[in-house]
């Protein structure tokens, strides 16, 4: 029978060798401070909830019609409530009710079923994510308060090529290494939390993994070419984002600038 950790190991094998660096130890050093909790777990409530989002634009955009499209909006109109409009007496919705057969697919449109179905699994998660950090801050005692988006995100979409489906291909591929390098530093960083984090943390690999595989195959699948050449290139940007020295501690921050 395996264990725990021969688990974790075997899902960390596949994202570790698909991302081109580790996470630098300074940036773990940093991660685990005290001062710096309120940072990590408002930043990653952020993430969560972006992650969502980019989900829900891929699908609108490419995939479903104008009434669906406006269905996936209205999914995340709570939780957008919460945060930019600061509603803090929400009722999350039941994910049961987020169901990809509710969507019209748009015609001519390549692997678009697979997409939706992959998305809206990822979405629910997701939301569901967002909703178990808030519960732990609450349960600290930790307001959730605005925080400036780090720069990762916006640094990789630099990179996205300006005409379709290279535009698609290369979003879907970013997708992949958000979400592979969110994994990894969810399994660096647990070890060194307390009891409640760290079961969390490890609770969150396996949707992880998943999510990382699941864009990767969409990008494979879309492009019906081998696409390896611009995985690795996608990859180099990111190691670039990770390895750079950044003054701002974020959950997908660089290394940490020196005092």
């Amino acid at each position: 029978m395996r264990t725990d950790n021969d688990t974790i190991h075997a899902l960390l094998e596949p994202v570790n060798a698909f991302l081109q660096c580790a996470t630098p130890d300074a940036w773990i050093e940093e991660a685990k401070k005290p001062e710096n909790l309120t940072a990590l777990l408002v930043d990653h409530c952020n993430c969560e909830l972006k992650a969502s989002q980019t989900a829900m634009w891929l699908v609108r955009k490419y995939a479903v019609d104008k009434e669906s499209g406006e269905k996936i909006l209205s999914w995340a109109k709570p939780y957008e409530d919460f945060v930019y409009r600061k509603q803090r007496d929400i009722v999350f919705p039941e994910k049961k009710h987020m169901q990809s057969s509710e969507l019209t697919l748009k015609e001519g449109f390549p692997c678009g079923q697979d997409l939706i179905d992959k998305m809206v699994r990822l979405i629910k998660e997701e939301f569901h994510h967002f909703e178990q950090v808030l519960e732990i801050m609450d349960n600290r005692d930790i307001p959730y308060q605005n925080l400036t988006a780090g720069t990762y995100a916006k640094g990789l979409m630099k990179h996205v090529r300006t005409y379709e489906p290279a535009a698609l291909i290369d979003k879907l591929i970013m997708g992949a290494y958000i979400e592979a390098r969110s994994c990894e530093r969810f399994a660096k960083l647990a070890p060194f939390l307390d009891e409640e984090l760290h079961k969390f943390y490890v609770s969150l690999l396996r949707s992880e993994a998943r999510h990382y595989m699941d864009y990767l195959q969409l990008a494979t699948d879309i492009a019906g070419e081998d696409i390896s050449e611009r995985v690795q290139e996608i990859g180099r940007y990111e190691a670039e984002l990770i390895l750079r020295e950044e003054k701002e501690f974020r959950f997908h921050s660089g290394i940490p600038a020196a005092a």
